[in-house]
């Protein structure tokens, strides 16, 4: 009898340090989101007995069993998906903001408007050097305008240029990372620590490639994931432990192409298809940037040809240039500004041909009017970015925060185990003791 329940203590102290090691993991990782709280098992211990042909079962104890991981696969995909999604559209909305901000500091519209202005004070009095000397700086720095504009719209674009090429690193990298889980997971038993850690790992991992691009994972029966990435055609970047490899390329305009393995393919979502569409969005940009300063540098020169200037010699071009990056001021002298109409005479008061500039500056088609609607089209894009990442922000938190209800560390909960385990071993340890008093007092018996 004392042997037997000497037996029994041992198996319930045994059981009960396993399960406060596991509680005190749980609560030191209770801050780590890639964390999923974990579970000791156990069972009967059952212990038999035989005297000659007789045979007798009898419980001793317990037997501690393996490590349960808590997980759900269907919350950490909804997870995986909100986090993608709201990847795509933050970093969409981030690379816009930053491509708003350029264009409206370079002042491009003001720059127009102000040349505009200058050309009308000039039409009330265009034989004062004053005026033409205000009309042709208002033009020096319309141009300054818009090399301005393109060179922070280059910069904006080249800052996303660069976080993709990062973020291609990090993917290719942790695809790699997965693939060695995927090896060792085949290997490692099942119920152990170490098999729990490498299943956190291989969800980290997993959570790290959703917020690039939407995947597509498949759990194989040893714990193992295969991930294919969604988007046209969808592409397996891990099988195994093998992996494809993502590379990008960008084209002359600044947008980007992905490659896994080889093959093309377009992202569906995540991180990498925000920054895909807002490249594309920037490139469209500069195209309007450039029309606008090729519309501005066309309408100046074609009106300068059909004038003359101040002394009646023909008007020489204002402007050079194909775009906003090229565009400058080339006319040397204010008194060549072609305010009169071909054929006038010198000192002409006639402005015919500069009415005619203003008009088509202003005019529905014309560039003042192109950079306002550039603008305000620019602004509301932002803002219904800004307004749909605010709502899958709400979503993703809520699907947080219920894979943390289901994988998760309850403080409270673990904190009333300590105490239950804490009883527990020193009930054990009181079992023990009373066994040894048993025994002695067995063995004082004459």
């Amino acid at each position: 009898m004392p042997t037997a329940i000497f037996t029994i203590a041992r198996s319930g102290l045994t059981a009960s340090r396993r399960s406060l090691e596991l509680t005190a993991q749980n609560i030191a990782n209770a801050e780590n989101v890639h964390y999923s709280r974990r579970t000791l098992t156990q069972g009967e211990l059952v212990m038999t007995g035989s005297i000659g042909n007789n045979a007798q079962d009898s419980l001793g104890g317990v037997r501690p069993g393996v490590i349960e991981r808590a997980e759900s696969g269907l919350v950490q995909r909804q997870a995986r998906d909100s986090a993608s999604a709201l990847a795509a559209a933050e970093e969409q909305f981030f690379a816009m903001k930053e491509a708003e901000s350029a264009l409206e500091t370079s002042g491009v519209y003001t720059g127009l408007v102000d040349y505009e202005a200058a050309l009308t004070r000039l039409q009330n009095n265009p034989t004062e050097p004053a005026l033409r000397l205000a009309a042709l700086e208002a033009a020096r720095k319309m141009a300054g305008n818009f090399r301005i504009a393109d060179g922070t719209l280059a910069n904006a674009r080249s800052l996303v240029q660069a976080e993709v090429s990062a973020r291609t690193l990090t993917v290719n990298e942790l695809a790699g990372e997965l693939a060695k889980i995927n090896a060792d997971l085949v290997g490692a038993r099942e119920g152990t620590a170490g098999r729990a850690a490498l299943l956190d790992a291989r969800d980290k991992a997993l959570a790290g490639l959703a917020k690039e691009f939407g995947i597509t994972p498949t759990i194989n029966a040893n714990g193992t994931a295969d991930v294919t990435v969604n988007g046209t055609p969808p592409t397996a970047l891990v099988t195994g432990s093998t992996t494809q490899t993502l590379a990008t390329g960008f084209a002359a305009d600044g947008t980007v192409t992905f490659t896994l393995g080889g093959s093309a393919f377009v992202p569906a979502s995540g991180g990498m298809a925000g920054r895909a569409a807002a490249l594309a969005e920037m490139a469209d940009l500069q195209t309007g940037l450039d029309a606008l300063a090729l519309s501005a540098i066309t309408l100046s020169n074609t009106a300068q040809a059909n004038g003359v200037g101040i002394a009646g010699t023909p008007g020489q071009p204002l402007f050079s240039g194909t775009g906003a990056g090229s565009i400058t001021m080339v006319l040397a002298s204010a008194d060549g500004l072609a305010t009169a109409p071909a054929g006038a005479p010198a000192g002409s008061r006639d402005t015919a041909n500069l009415a005619a500039l203003i008009a088509a500056l202003g005019d529905t088609s014309g560039p003042i009017t192109g950079a306002d609607a550039l603008l305000l089209g620019l602004a509301s894009k932002v803002s219904a970015l800004e307004t749909r990442t605010d709502g899958l922000a709400v979503v993703a938190a809520s699907a947080e925060a219920e894979l943390l209800r289901e994988t998760g560390v309850d403080l409270d909960t673990e904190a009333a185990n300590l105490v239950r385990l804490q009883q527990a071993f020193e009930a054990n340890s009181r079992v023990i003791q009373i066994a040894a008093e048993l025994f002695d007092t067995v063995l004082d018996l004459r």
